[in-house]
């Protein structure tokens, strides 16, 4: 018998009784209207279209991987990075105003109340394409670009350990993942987010097969994320327990009016889901993974979790603290400037112990220096706690990440240049680059005075300035202070570095030969860090307004 002729008068019964004509409806105040209202959801494809490209693409490159010889290979590379700059382009649609969708009320566009919601309530969406979502994906999806520049010549290079297909499609769904962190606003989808950030990011750091320095930066990397995950699900777990829902705007509503029972519950998950995310922004205790997995991992993939990875957890860190909890402001906010303290400080000094004749120690360098940063990051997140305006401080961290993104990303496209001549990649490598690759020194010399913020570095000077000013400004002085020493003592290995590049060679030069990918990755970061040093109110501007 034929489900067809069922189907439509229980349609119709359906429908008639959620009417609000209906007698038993008005007599139950139309909730059966207002949930099948809410049972109807129109996706707003145009909001999802960054990380829905990079995931479809991923897919895409997966199913061709199996049908292409192993001489056409380097297509997919192409292909992915053509991908990530589509995904990149479906930003400029957005810029015209803010934009949600999979929303509780209203129909997923501008604000309002919808049915069943409270009058003057917040909005309650998992998806939302505001100021801060489209600035954070823009450097997730730039730096996803970077990357993928610099690993079309490391796959050319190390073909037979490094499957090209598994590669694209792990980095494409690792930067899908990071693209849609940003714009989630709800505990659960925020957590599938960082998962799926993260989850293929552990096989791109153990992917070169044979090497059993990749396997171990692997498994230390799998072992540190997925104790801050299980962290971070016992603490998103006690705060729904405790106020009933799952979106943002909401526990940041019903959090402060937590019943008397529920107070220690409530605290006790704030706090586990703070340290799950100081996992995963590398902050002091929880960075012991970052040295030994980014020397490990293929150099492409290290500066992608420099950047890419880095940006997934502070984002992560801004929608907990900052949207969801602002009513524990007292407790966030000193741990954080503690972390901030403790981080740059131990980042510094580990980066000023390198060797420069040690093996790959150009690259633990860097290593360290990101934690460094990953220091000067948390600063202004911990200011938010303290300040009258959460969202300006919130808007140095933005700045100064941009920043970090542009010339982070250059100095590891140098790395692989100088790789490839010198297997060791050490510090004492670089001696003697600008008498045989004049133009890379320069450009590398550039890279190291932003991040040390020097002139012309400007922008990396300016960004520092108004990390600064927002310790200053929440009456953090003595974490001003700790920055300053800091900045000092990274001066010094900074400097000693640029030095190195410009010194007179020793023994036979090695002239570095530039693939086009790879002289494409090192243009790109270099017109970044002059067009920011040249203009650097287009970032700036952030620490000024504020993003959401």
């Amino acid at each position: 018998m034929s489900a067809q002729p069922l189907a439509q008068p229980l349609a119709e019964a359906a429908a008639s009784v959620a009417s609000p004509a209906h007698p038993l409806a008005q007599q139950l105040g139309h909730p059966l209207a207002a949930s099948a209202a809410s049972l109807v959801q129109s996706v707003d494809w145009l909001a999802v279209a960054p990380p829905l490209i990079a995931a479809v693409v991923a897919l895409g490159v997966l199913v061709a991987d199996l049908f292409l010889p192993e001489s056409r290979k380097n297509v997919l590379g192409w292909i992915s990075v053509a991908g990530l700059a589509a995904a990149a382009l479906m930003l400029l649609p957005l810029l015209d105003g803010d934009r949600a969708t999979f929303c509780l009320t209203g129909n997923g566009t501008g604000t309002g109340a919808g049915p069943g919601s409270v009058t003057g309530a917040p909005r309650a969406c998992s998806y939302t394409a505001d100021h801060f979502t489209l600035v954070i994906q823009l450097l997730v999806l730039g730096g996803a670009l970077l990357a993928a520049l610099l690993s079309i010549t490391t796959l050319d290079d190390d073909r037979r350990r490094v499957p090209s297909g598994e590669f694209w499609f792990l980095l494409l769904s690792a930067t899908a993942g990071a693209a849609l962190l940003p714009a989630a606003r709800d505990l659960a989808t925020l957590i599938v987010a960082l998962e799926v950030a993260s989850l293929p990011a552990f096989a791109l750091v153990g992917i070169r097969h044979g090497d059993r320095r990749s396997a171990e930066a692997a498994l230390k990397f799998f072992l540190s994320s997925v104790t801050a995950t299980a962290v971070s699900l016992m603490g998103v777990s006690f705060v729904y327990a405790s106020t009933g829902t799952l979106y943002l705007t909401q526990v940041a509503q019903r959090l402060p009016d937590t019943p008397g029972q529920l107070h220690t519950l409530a605290q006790t998950g704030v706090v586990l889901t703070l340290i799950g995310f100081a996992f995963k922004t590398a902050a002091v205790p929880f960075h012991f993974w970052v040295p030994d997995t980014y020397v490990g991992a293929p150099l492409p993939v290290a500066a992608y979790l420099s950047v890419v990875g880095k940006a997934v957890g502070f984002s992560g860190l801004i929608l907990v603290t900052v949207v969801a909890f602002p009513s524990y402001a007292d407790v966030w906010g000193p741990a954080l400037a503690v972390l901030a303290a403790l981080t740059m400080t131990v980042g510094n000094v580990g980066a000023l112990r390198q060797q420069a004749t040690r093996a790959r120690s150009a690259v633990r360098l860097l290593a360290w220096s990101s934690v460094g940063q990953a220091g000067y990051l948390l600063v202004p997140i911990a200011a938010a706690g303290y300040a009258k305006d959460a969202q300006k401080a919130i808007g140095s961290t933005v700045a100064y990440a941009l920043m970090y993104a542009a010339v982070n990303l250059g100095a590891f496209a140098v790395a692989a240049v100088v790789g490839r001549g010198r297997a060791g990649n050490r510090i004492s490598d670089y001696r003697g680059l600008y008498a045989t690759n004049p133009v890379t020194a320069l450009l590398m010399a550039f890279f190291l005075l932003c991040l040390a913020g020097l002139p012309p570095g400007i922008i990396g000077l300016f960004a520092k300035v108004t990390v600064f000013s927002a310790a200053v400004g929440a009456g953090l002085g003595w974490l001003a202070v700790v920055m300053a020493v800091n900045v000092v003592i990274a001066l010094f290995y900074y400097l000693r570095w640029t030095a190195l590049l410009f010194r007179a060679p020793e023994g036979e030069t090695v002239r570095h030969r530039i693939p086009a990918p790879l002289t494409a990755a090192i243009a790109l970061a270099g017109v970044a860090g002059a067009a920011l040093s040249g203009a650097p109110q287009l970032v700036l501007r952030f620490a000024a307004t504020g993003l959401f």
